[in-house]
């Protein structure tokens, strides 16, 4: 929970007399304290000063000689047992310099000030569990893990860049390197920053390694993945009094059983529910639960509740953010933090590392497409089917069209053929002199982007790779993250442990996905423990029916179109859009229209919160 925030030599302040610092630290802290309460750590130099805002696990901070290291999180160094991490990193920086970051293992957000040499560096775990944001100029470096605490900085820049909030439209989280405010940029997972007297360069000291040629036993892949995550789950629990969360899905209800089984005892388990036909999926919580003999909770969700979410969960946010599953994340950690629980463990990254998301059988199954010859594709097949299905009314040759339309746009264009924003087009959407400061085509070139850097050769291990930053560090993470860190708990991932991910990049493709079957060896593996039906479950999670109780529920509505109609205001939304959204496509499809209504709310919201 909390943060880390500071600064080496912006400006002259960062020399003042201590009380001046000590005042600026303290105001930068403040806001990684609002709604957790954790003790904040401070050291100061003559050019340099750095907070922690955590508990005194998480903190680790080390002062000598001009040198400043402050580590915030739970990750360990390489090395003999006992070690002091600070100190250690200390020994490393001088040795081997930016490459020091390299020998932490685990969660973490590392900042390392040397006033002797001018330089600084910053870096953050593998996955990108805890967050980074800086601005670094020729005067200097500013930085912290939530831009409310950077902002604070008299240094930093505060006006809004206009692509962060197209992005933010278009993916409804603002993917990094990007940040909401002009100037600033944040850490990707595995990233660090070297700035060196004025000068900013980012590297990656560590990525996804896929190795897809190697062939092994599944009894032997079997029996180290079962051992490899026990020992995650063992390392996660610490000192702390533990939960999970479950859904009933085959990550949250493994996560259930494994508990049980290294602590010794029943794992307590909480679960949210709503009272929607189609969104509640309590009675696969309830198998899991039963199953594993687990200490179990429940909690359902109403609109009355999301009425009162909605405020918080936009303030808690440094940077809009629009997944409404924060909401019930929210409420699930609120009912363990008043059971007691301190940490509670999600199953987030179980998706990425084993491809289990319905969208890797999807576009398997549009793959195979391109392996039909191009001549017959494009002499045969496409014109007389596009013919056919002009105007007809057949719902088979339209789908076959349909099918055939998706499988021609290429990867990774094609996983956004649904996108809220192309779908309306963004030039209906968005007022002109707001699209006159963006580039549209951004978002699918980050995209493009991050697909071609991958190791992977294969199809499923592109599409891993680039839901590990776009699904899993832009936007999961953080939503369970914040959503805990708002009702007092600290969220972990056992998944996400660094032997976990070195154990997924070894298996091969099929083991991933085999055909369109999904999770191939994660359920073969699990098949003696996990209940049939939930190896059998379709993926669902903590989808939030808003777009249904919006036309129920009065104080929702409200709330919501007010919202809207504030933000018409604002220059950067039609107001013929917002009057059309509302008063015609929700009607057709509240489910599919209801998120476009959600990510507007929120960005109002988010600015609300902030007075702006």
């Amino acid at each position: 929970m909390s943060g880390i925030c500071g600064w080496l030599a912006v400006m002259p302040q960062a020399a003042a007399p201590a009380p001046a610092t000590d005042g600026l630290l303290a105001r930068m802290a403040a806001p990684l304290t609002r709604f957790d309460a954790s003790t904040v750590r401070t050291l100061a130099g003559s050019a340099s000063a750095v907070a922690i805002a955590a508990q005194a696990a998480s903190a680790h901070l080390y002062q000598k000689d001009g040198l400043l290291v402050a580590l915030w999180g739970t990750a360990t160094l390489n090395g003999p047992p006992g070690l002091d991490v600070a100190a250690s990193l200390a020994q490393l920086w001088r040795r081997q310099g930016p490459k020091a970051c390299a020998a932490l293992s685990g969660p973490f957000a590392l900042c390392l000030l040397d006033e002797v040499s001018g330089e600084a560096l910053l870096a953050i775990d593998r996955t990108g569990t805890q967050a980074l944001s800086f601005q670094a100029r020729a005067q200097g470096l500013v930085f912290a893990s939530s831009a409310d605490a950077l902002i604070v900085h008299p240094a930093a820049r505060r006006e809004l860049l206009p692509q962060a909030i197209y992005d933010y439209l278009y993916f409804h989280t603002i993917p990094g390197p990007a940040a909401i405010y002009e100037g600033q940029e944040r850490l990707g997972p595995g990233e660090y920053l070297h700035y060196r007297r004025g000068q900013a360069v980012r590297g990656k000291y560590w990525h996804m390694s896929f190795q897809e040629s190697q062939t092994r036993p599944f009894g032997e892949l079997k029996e180290q993945f079962l051992h490899t995550l026990s020992v995650s789950v063992q390392e996660t629990m610490g000192q702390h009094s533990v939960g999970a969360f479950l859904s009933g899905g085959t990550d949250s209800s493994t996560l259930a059983a494994i508990l049980g089984r290294v602590s010794g005892r029943p794992a307590r388990t909480y679960s949210i529910g709503f009272d929607a036909p189609g969104y509640d999926e309590m009675a696969y919580a309830r198998l899991a639960a039963r199953h594993f003999a687990t200490d179990h909770h429940e909690l359902y969700v109403t609109p009355d509740d999301v009425v009162r979410a909605i405020p918080q969960i936009a303030a808690i946010f440094d940077q809009p953010f629009g997944n409404a599953s924060a909401v019930p994340a929210f409420y699930c950690a609120q009912m363990a933090r008043a059971d007691g629980i301190t940490r509670l463990l999600g199953g987030d990254g179980g998706d990425e590392l084993f491809g289990g998301n319905e969208r890797y059988a999807r576009q398997a199954v549009f793959s195979r497409y391109q392996q039909v010859p191009a001549l017959l594709r494009r002499t045969l097949i496409e014109p007389l089917l596009f013919k056919l299905a002009a105007g007809a009314q057949q719902a088979l040759l339209c789908k076959a069209r349909s099918y055939i339309e998706q499988a021609l746009v290429p990867l990774p264009a094609r996983l956004e053929t649904y996108n809220l924003l192309q779908r309306y087009g963004h030039q209906a959407v968005l007022a002109p002199g707001f699209l006159a400061n963006v580039d549209p085509g951004l978002p699918l070139m980050g995209l493009n982007m991050a697909y071609a850097v991958t190791d992977g050769h294969s199809q499923i291990n592109q599409m891993l790779a680039l839901d590990l930053k776009y699904t899993l560090a832009d936007n999961d993470l953080p939503k369970v993250a914040k959503a805990c860190e708002l009702a007092g708990v600290e969220a972990a991932f056992p998944f996400l442990s660094d032997a976990m991910l070195t154990f997924s990049a070894q298996l091969a493709p099929q083991q991933k996905l085999n055909g369109t079957r999904l999770r191939y060896f994660f359920k073969q593996a699990l098949r003696d423990i996990l209940p049939r039906a939930i190896l059998r479950k379709q993926k669902h999670g903590f989808g939030l029916p808003f777009g249904l109780w919006l036309q129920q529920h009065r104080g929702l509505k409200e709330l919501a179109f007010d919202s809207l109609t504030d933000l018409k205001a604002r220059g950067i939304v039609r107001g013929e859009f917002i009057d059309d959204l509302q008063e015609r496509h929700l009607a057709l499809h509240p489910g599919y229209h209801g998120t476009m209504v959600w990510v507007l709310m929120m960005l109002e919201q988010w600015f609300k919160q902030r007075q702006r």
